[in-house]
């Protein structure tokens, strides 16, 4: 793993990005969390980063992006339509697909980063649906 010396942690509150956070708050790290309410229908996990930024006494914020989907309305995690159920790689999952989602909360957080003197910004995507979920790479 690479060595930073204070970070802002995009948290989602799913097990990817809460692994992250343990780990570095783990290894002694200085980090901020920074989740996301962009009108997704699965607010559960923004209830488990919050209770899981309680837990490891972790500065928290909760961006409100909910009014994205006047802009960007055509996936099924943030529109009127039913969420498909299947596997990742199914056709039909590519309707969750909220685009460019990662690459503007990753602005926003090095924003953040930058205002508070961090040096670095991470995130923790899941690598297995790549083919899904197209991911900035940086």
């Amino acid at each position: 793993m690479f060595s930073l010396k204070k970070a802002v942690v995009l948290l989602s509150g799913g097990m990817d990005s809460t692994t992250l956070l343990y780990d570095l708050v783990r290894k002694g790290q200085e980090v901020k969390a920074l989740s996301f309410n962009y009108g997704q229908k699965h607010k559960k996990e923004l209830e488990y980063a919050k209770k899981t930024c309680e837990t490891l006494n972790v500065e928290h914020k909760i961006m409100d992006l909910s009014n994205i989907r006047s802009l960007i309305s055509n996936s099924v995690l943030i529109n009127d339509e039913e969420v498909p159920e299947g596997h990742y790689e199914d056709e039909s999952m590519k309707a969750t697909v909220v685009p460019n989602r990662n690459a503007i909360m990753l602005s926003i957080a090095i924003g953040w980063a930058e205002n508070l003197k961090y040096d670095s910004v991470v995130i923790a995507n899941h690598g297995g649906d790549h083919a899904i979920y197209p991911q900035p790479r940086i």
